[in-house]
């Protein structure tokens, strides 16, 4: 009697290689063969160099700028169900265009709906990711997606640093409701930053809600673009007369003079995950690997088990057990 369970073959995008040789290793077996033959006028054409007939297939990519990287994934997954891959799944670890998520001023696209139409559209039967940046987001799709948390790889953390006076903070509106979720787990307070923009990437004024002096902050959020948010918080909590400030934030963007702006701030550390490659490596920022967590929700998804122990966080602490310290830093 033939088994229930397909064969399963994970493959990367360019943008993803290091973190998805994590996820397969953790898996248990090498990644499949790709290769990105291109053009001279920059079109590229990739090609799975292996068979995936009847294959639970996975395909991990980040879809960071520039689009050539949403645009790989797509075409890898038209190139899978053309070649009878029996399930394609896109493994998105971080989802570009996250931010467009409504409609907020006249005449502005809904980037993440449109991606989500375009993966269904490709072939893709399913979808898993990390921290998107509106979980409303999942509601866009008409397929599965399995919507993975980081909470479970940055409270451990939180708890190893032994701080007395921990106390959690918003670095806007926005993450005040991720942030309760964390303070929960820790049982100890919350404090706000409330922010005000005049324009994208740029922080006009910010006051902080909350008492701060005599503690230790941790600042939580999704995503660090140019770190400026992080910044001026920072420099602000400890003129408030924080004892120390640092920062969990799943996804490093961390674009323009990001790098020199967390070096030049009041922050004790940056700590992160590696669902996007570091441009450049510094003392401040610390990576946390997403491989093993991602890997475990593979083999639920192939092997039709719920992945509802994945959001225990001792749970998958325990099943994140060595790539969260040593083996986690970017290596490249």
């Amino acid at each position: 009697m033939p088994s229930l369970i397909n064969k399963v073959k994970i493959f990367s995008g360019q943008a993803s290689q290091s973190l998805a040789s994590k996820i397969a290793d953790a898996y248990g077996q090498p990644l499949g063969d790709v290769s990105v033959p291109s053009y001279s006028d920059g079109e590229f054409q990739p090609s799975i160099d292996e068979t995936v007939r009847g294959c639970d297939v996975f395909f991990i990519q980040s879809t960071t700028p520039p689009a050539e990287n949403l645009m790989e994934l797509l075409l890898m997954i038209d190139a899978a169900k053309r070649a009878s891959a029996h399930m394609v799944t896109a493994v998105i670890p971080y989802f570009g265009l996250a931010r467009q998520d409504r409609k907020d001023q006249p005449r502005v696209p809904i980037g993440s709906k449109m991606v989500a139409n375009i993966l269904s559209a490709a072939g893709a039967d399913r979808v898993m990711t990390m921290d998107l940046h509106a979980p409303q987001i999942q509601g866009f799709f008409d397929i599965p997606v399995d919507h993975l948390d980081s909470i479970v790889i940055f409270i451990p953390y939180i708890k190893s640093l032994g701080l007395d006076n921990v106390v959690l903070a918003a670095p806007d509106i926005g993450a005040s409701k991720r942030v309760r979720e964390f303070a929960k787990v820790l049982n100890c307070d919350m404090v706000i930053c409330d922010k005000e923009r005049k324009r994208a990437n740029e922080v006009a004024s910010m006051t902080v809600i909350g008492d701060v002096k005599g503690k230790d902050i941790v600042l939580v959020d999704d995503i660090c673009d140019t770190a400026n948010t992080l910044a001026k918080a920072s420099n602000l909590l400890m003129e408030k007369g924080a004892t120390s400030v640092r920062a969990v934030c799943t996804h490093p963007v961390l674009s323009g003079k990001a790098y020199e702006t967390v070096e030049n701030s009041s922050l004790v550390e940056l700590v992160v995950c590696d669902t996007i490659p570091l441009k450049q490596q510094t003392p401040k920022i610390k990576v946390l690997s997403v491989a093993r967590l991602f890997a475990n929700a593979i083999r639920s998804v192939c092997e039709y088990h719920s992945i509802s122990s994945l959001f225990n966080i001792d749970n998958a602490y325990q099943s994140t057990l060595g790539l969260s310290q040593g083996e986690d830093s970017e290596k490249e």
